[in-house]
């Protein structure tokens, strides 16, 4: 045996580490370039809307982006209506209220119920049906009825919203469970765990990642069923604010609200985000 066959393949070495570097790196999180490139995109939006609003010279058709940034300002102090209204960020904070509960049970309910038909065939067959007749459905079809039986209190709003969430979140989560690897659930029974155990302790851990990618979808149904049935049933939300200002022809105030919704959407996607990283080892 010659001396160069027990040399160790130093090119192989020095290739591979800076490639695992690069791999790791590009796990962490978006680069500096992505992020310009992302903030060139928004301004060249932005640029071809002040150039569309400047041609068509129709501020209730199209206001120009400053007036729409003034308007949007303004009303973050500024009640709307005068008399006994909002601003806009207290719209916000209701509309964020209403999301915040529905969502909020809509998950826990749809969690529960996808992971008891995971486990349980016969609740699976007979549940899986009515999640495929029902998840086709807007839930914008549902709110004449919502009004009849609830009127335009607060209930149908809730209701509403877990008519979004529930059927997203129960496919989210069987689909989850489903993929986790059958090695693992025997191992966790193989250590004395009960099936009930391994659920809770094995699966749901493993598939919690998809779980919240389910979160993430499922918020964005949330929101648009509140603002829709704000547009109809309601007296206070950003969806009732929109309604009212596109009436009055207040077009700068209606893109303002859609403004705020799209930033407040962002900075909850943003938070989901950040749990999914901090739960998920190979996002970090």
């Amino acid at each position: 045996m010659t001396s160069d066959t027990l040399k160790p393949d130093v090119a192989t070495t020095t290739v591979d580490a800076p490639a695992q570097l690069t791999l790791a790196g590009t796990r962490r999180g978006p680069s500096a370039s992505r992020l310009l490139w992302g903030a060139a995109g928004i301004a060249l939006a932005l640029l071809v809307w002040e150039l569309l609003s400047l041609l068509k010279d129709d501020h209730v058709l199209l206001p120009t982006v400053p007036e729409t940034a003034r308007t949007f300002v303004d009303y973050l102090s500024k009640r709307y209506p005068a008399v006994g209204g909002k601003t806009l960020w207290q719209h916000a904070l209701v509309s964020l209220g209403r999301i915040g509960l529905g969502w909020s049970a809509g998950v826990v309910i749809g969690i529960a119920v996808g992971g008891l038909m995971a486990s349980v065939p016969v609740v699976r067959h007979l549940v899986d049906p009515l999640i495929e007749i029902t998840r086709p459905l807007p839930p914008l079809a549902f709110i004449p009825l919502m009004i009849i039986w609830f009127g335009i209190g607060e209930t149908p709003k809730f209701v509403l919203i877990l008519i979004g969430v529930v059927p997203i979140m129960i496919v989210a989560t069987v689909a989850a469970l489903d993929a986790v690897p059958e090695e693992l659930v025997q191992a966790g029974r193989s250590l004395g765990g009960s099936a009930t155990h391994v659920l809770l302790t094995v699966r749901l851990r493993s598939a919690l990642p998809s779980i919240i990618t389910g979160m993430r979808l499922a918020m964005g149904g949330a929101w648009t069923s509140i603002v829709a049935v704000e547009l109809i049933a309601a007296t206070s939300g950003l969806g009732y604010m929109i309604n009212n200002a596109g009436v009055n022809l207040q077009t700068p105030l209606v893109l303002s609200g859609i403004v705020m919704i799209s930033i407040v959407g962002i900075a909850l996607d943003t938070l989901l985000r950040l749990f999914h990283r901090s739960i998920d080892p190979t996002r970090r």
